[in-house]
């Protein structure tokens, strides 16, 4: 065993610890009664950059929720590897659902609980304290290593794409490996050939000027709600289908190796049905589960609301009605393109009788692919069969991580997706976890990966 697993397993209950610490944060990007929490977060990564050896660890701002930064560049004629991950939350609402509060985590079995554990704080705390290990038991790091960790992944990274495209210099690598994703099962690795883009917006209908009451008005004045109702019912078929024009004109079609590949992956319907809890699938004709959930885009309502939410009834007629939209999307589809295409589609819809704004989120995500024999992926998937005794899987990912195509795009630098929580941690839902297991995994493999990198 080398120095620096041994260093790993002795320290192992302080690091369990301070990623506790971290996890008390509640840093929810999304909601603007914790930007200072989402700051503080940023704050605790900087110090532990620090205290892990890394030099010239900064908090820099980005117009939006800040980036920490931090370098170690003494391996010369070594690659330099960017590792990239968030400290930022999803929302945890319904709160009422969680087992033990959000932001306290728990251990029950072999599973921390707690908000942005899995996604992403568990996962980016793991190459810190590798680092750490190393430079710390008297070894040089086998790699020049950057670390690039942003505050506001969860909401599409808006400043992000400026951020990277104004510090090229400060930024530039030979490769970056994300610790936000997974892999397949506790005992099965995964890598990631592709992630998808993201395009989302917000609709607003407009009727009355205030609620009125539903019997003196109703049926003589639209109501906004039925109207959204009737806008969204537009946007797919009955079987799923996107009926949007236009939208399907610049997908990638599926070829026919890649098919016969998605074919190789193990798929047990009842046990997706139980892990999502729905009775049946539904999605897209022509395509397989897996297909739909990486290779094809998709439009989802992810929120819809108006009128009386309280308990009981209230008689109103509502003034307004919202829906909060997102769109999956694949290559070589584009989200500003996909937004008009939507934008034109709600305005040819909605009925005369009500006023209909629709507004596009600019933090959009563009889709990303990975040559399948890019050489550093080789490398990574010859340290997970190694640590987990398999060949591992080659997937799609249905997620989107918005940095990987901005950092092909400003750094000409692939990323390779190296994280260790596995697809049903319960990522942005209530009773997220990560299993102590993937934790543990994870540091060996980056140690390995570390290693590897800088002897290939």
């Amino acid at each position: 065993m080398a120095p620096w697993e041994k260093y790993l397993i002795e320290h192992k209950e302080r690091f369990m610890n301070e990623l506790f610490d971290f996890l008390r944060i509640p840093s929810v990007s999304a909601l603007a009664e914790h930007a200072d929490d989402v700051a503080r977060a940023a704050r605790w990564v900087e110090e532990r950059l620090k205290a892990a050896g890394i030099e010239s660890v900064t908090v820099m701002p980005t117009g939006g929720h800040p980036v920490v930064y931090g370098e170690w560049l003494h391996a010369p004629g070594k690659p330099t590897i960017l590792v990239y991950g968030h400290f930022d939350t999803q929302p945890v609402d319904p709160v009422e659902l969680w087992d033990s509060p959000p932001f306290e985590p728990t251990i029950r079995g072999n599973r921390i609980y707690a908000r942005g554990v899995s996604d992403d704080k568990g996962n980016m705390f793991i190459p810190i304290i590798v680092a750490e290990a190393i430079l710390k038991t008297g070894a040089s790091l086998p790699v020049n290593l950057k670390f690039l960790f942003e505050g506001q992944e969860e909401i599409g990274s808006p400043q992000l794409p400026e951020f990277i495209s104004a510090n090229k210099q400060l930024l530039r690598c030979d490769m970056v490996l994300s610790s936000d994703g997974a892999q397949w099962a506790e005992d099965q690795p995964m890598v990631v050939l592709g992630t998808r883009g993201l395009a989302a917006l917000f609709i607003d209908i407009r009727g009355p000027g205030h609620d009125l009451h539903s019997g003196t008005y109703g049926g003589t004045i639209a109501n906004p709600v039925h109207a959204l109702v009737h806008i969204l019912d537009t946007l797919h078929d009955h079987e799923g289908r996107i009926t949007v024009d236009g939208f399907y004109d610049d997908v990638r079609p599926i070829t026919d190796e890649i098919r016969a590949k998605l074919a190789e992956l193990p798929y047990d319907e009842a046990q997706y049905l139980e892990e999502t809890g729905s009775p049946r699938t539904f999605g897209e004709p022509g395509y397989t589960t897996y297909e739909r959930a990486g290779l094809r885009p998709t439009l989802e309502i992810n929120g819809l609301y108006g009128g009386f939410q309280g308990e009981g009834l209230k008689t109103v007629l509502p003034a307004a009605a919202h829906a909060k939209i997102s769109c999956r999307l694949v290559a070589d589809q584009d989200p500003g393109k996909i937004i008009d295409l939507l934008v034109r589609h709600v305005e040819k819809v909605a009925p005369k009788e009500v006023k209909a704004a629709v507004t596009g989120n600019p933090s959009g995500a563009i889709p990303y692919l990975i040559p399948p024999d890019y050489a550093g992926l080789k490398t990574a998937s010859a340290v997970l069969k190694d640590i987990y005794g398999k060949e591992p899987y080659r997937v799609y990912m249905g997620g989107s991580i918005p940095t990987n195509a901005l950092f092909l795009e400003h750094l000409g630098a692939y990323t390779i997706v190296f994280a260790f929580g596995q697809l049903d941690e319960l990522q942005h839902s209530p009773n997220e976890f990560l299993r102590i297991s993937g934790y543990e995994k994870g540091q060996k493999a980056y140690g390995h990966l570390f290693q590897r990198l800088g002897k290939e």
